[in-house]
Formats: structure tokens, sequence, C-alpha cells
């Protein structure tokens, strides 16, 4: 009696870019035509999430500050079953999977469990806010090095963060809208000087997006004066006065002091 073999699967954790579909790559897009799963965050661009052909299954596994629709550990093994079921999973990310993604964690599970796994990369937001914004991340005149840092880890007090941001540097800070004063007063009590010049991304690369730019004394009140909404990138250095943005001090004269460090 013929024994029917099931077939090879694989996982694919791909970077879905940070929304705007036009950035996706091109692996990325012909991936989405021809899996048999897509299981996707919830920063994933609607535009992107339309590229999947309708007769493709999708599981929506977003999260929100504070509240998972599904735990890590679940989505691993959903990734793992499924792709042991024989089926080509994309597990679709926002950004790149390995910025802020736990695409490391989903790749461990994947090697722990024998599965094949291939990752394909995604323009992170730090890249497209900033391309959006005409925001050079590095300059000669302004930065030669750049930092990412998370913004909402638990005791954010205790993290080093020392020299990440200030003279010739660049910090670029993920998800740190809700910590936005305790990451100011953070970096000015590590001596980054509080006149330096912050850009705020909302939406980033999306129709609607906004820089808004002030200074890192500033920050927090502009978040709350300006209702500022997730998902937002922050941007602290020198290279933010260069973006294009709306100077949003809340006192006269911010434009002459933001110009004072160009």
């Amino acid at each position: 009696m013929e024994q029917s073999l099931i077939p090879a699967g694989k996982l694919w954790l791909v970077g879905a870019g940070p929304g705007d579909p036009d950035l996706l790559t091109l692996r990325a897009a012909r991936l989405l035509g021809s899996a048999d799963l897509v299981v996707h965050d919830g920063l994933v661009g609607e535009g992107v999430l339309a590229l999947i052909p309708p007769h493709i299954e999708r599981i929506s596994v977003a999260k929100q500050r504070s509240r998972h629709m599904m735990r890590q550990d679940l989505i691993n093994a959903l990734l793992v079953r499924e792709t042991r079921a024989g089926k080509q999973v994309v597990r679709l990310k926002g950004g790149d999977p390995f910025i802020f993604g736990r695409g490391g964690e989903e790749l461990d599970a994947a090697r722990d469990a024998g599965i094949a796994v291939e990752v394909v990369p995604g323009i992170t937001a730090a890249a497209g806010c900033a391309a959006q914004a005409g925001l050079p991340l590095t300059h000669r005149e302004d930065a030669s090095a750049v930092s990412f840092v998370a913004g909402q880890c638990k005791d954010l007090t205790d993290q080093d963060w020392s020299g990440l941001a200030g003279h010739g540097r660049t910090l670029v800070i993920y998800m740190g809208l809700a910590t936005a004063p305790a990451i100011a007063d953070k970096l000015i009590a590590d001596g980054v000087s509080p006149g330096l010049p912050v850009a705020v991304v909302e939406r980033g690369t999306a129709a609607d997006a906004r820089v808004l730019r002030t200074l890192l004394a500033d920050l927090g009140d502009l978040v709350a004066r300006e209702k500022v909404q997730s998902p937002a990138l922050i941007i602290v250095g020198k290279v933010a006065a260069r973006a294009d943005a709306l100077d949003c001090l809340g006192a006269p004269g911010v434009a002459a002091q933001i110009r004072d460090f160009t």
C-alpha cells in the first residue's frame, strides 16, 4: 500500500516595511502571492495586506501596548504546527523581522523544531520614516553613528543609554510615545543637551503622516500637546534639524534655536 507523503512546509519570516505597500520588497510581494497561510502583525499596512490574494488564509496576531491578541509562545507554536502540516507559511511583520520584531525568537523556535525557515528583510521604520521626512540619519557634518532603542522596555530608568545620543550621534526610539517624558528626562540626566533637536514621525510613510519637530526638553509636552498617536518614531540628534517638519516648540523662537544646531 502506497503511503502519501506530507509535502515539505517552510516558514518565511518576512518584513512588510513601514506601511507603504510601494516599499515592500519584490521577494516579499511574491511570497504573499504564493503562501498557504499569512500570519501578520497589526502594524502591517492595509495596503500590504490588500496584496494577499483572497484565497490565502490569514491570521492576525496583532499586539497593542500591554495587550496581546496571542502570546509570543503561542505564535511560535502556531508557526511550527502549520509549517509541519506542509504549508508554506509567511510570518509577515511590520518593518524588518530582526529590528524589534521578535523575529529572532521565532527563528529560534523554527530551528528548535527542525523546520525549514528563511528570513526576508524589510525596510525598518527608522529608514522609512527618515526618508519620508528628508531626515538623514547620518550626515558628515552631524552624525557618524546611529542607535536604535525601544522606548517601552520595562524599568526604563535602568536601561543604559549612555553615549547613544549627543554630539555626532543619532538616536532612534521605537515605541516611545507613552514614555516620552521619561525618555527626555533620562537623556538630559545622562548629559544630553535639553536643546538638542528632536523629530517625531507619526504614521510614517502613510499619506497622512505628520513630522513634528521640537527640542529635547519639550518632547513629552509635544506628544501630549499635539496628541501624537501610535505608531510613531522619535529621532533625537542634530540631524532632526534637517527634517521637513513642522516646528512645534510651545514658545516663540523655536526655528532659530533649531537652526543653531545645523
